[in-house]
């Protein structure tokens, strides 16, 4: 009667096992297909992310200032207009070459009537005539500030070298 009883209990088990693998299969190849998915949604997810902070660093360097091309060509800038409307906003020509994207000594060439802005520079300038003190200061405080290059100290020549080893034994 043992031996009958083992061989139940061994088929018995052997059945049990054959319906939890039959059970478990498909599940086991869906919790692997969901593991893939998550893989491939993290990859893309690093990508965005990467692409999102990209964009926005490139938004804080574009200028806010917007004038349609009909004021653009409307719009007389002579050299006392340029600097009334920097004085009326309260800002130095330092600070108007930020707003405009040009350099301290464009603007300074354009208010002593040297040259005349254009393109991009002459549209930001209408743009700013639309826009307030307050908003002037905070579109400032937005901008990053640019510091010069510290330039790498000069090579001195043979005969420079000379010169100074001269000097110092006099």
């Amino acid at each position: 009667m043992g031996k009958l009883e083992s061989i139940i209990k061994s088929e018995i088990q052997r059945l049990a096992k054959r319906e939890v693998r039959a059970t478990f299969l498909p599940i086991r190849h869906e919790v692997w297909g969901m593991k893939l998915k998550l893989s491939n949604l993290l990859k893309r997810f690093t990508v965005l992310d990467r692409l999102a902070k990209e964009i926005s660093k490139t938004k804080i360097t574009e200028p806010k200032l917007d004038a349609s091309p009909e004021e653009v060509r409307a719009s007389r800038l002579t050299p006392e207009r340029i600097a009334n409307l920097r004085k009326k906003l309260g800002i130095s020509q330092r600070e108007l070459g930020i707003l405009t994207g040009a350099s301290l000594g464009a603007v300074l060439s354009w208010e002593k009537g040297r040259f005349k802005p254009r393109g991009e520079k002459k549209a930001a300038l209408v743009a700013l005539r639309k826009v307030r003190k307050r908003d002037v200061r905070k579109m400032l405080a937005e901008k990053p500030v640019e510091t010069k290059r510290e330039e790498p100290p000069k090579k001195s020549s043979k005969r420079t070298k000379e010169k100074k080893l001269l000097g110092k034994r006099k």
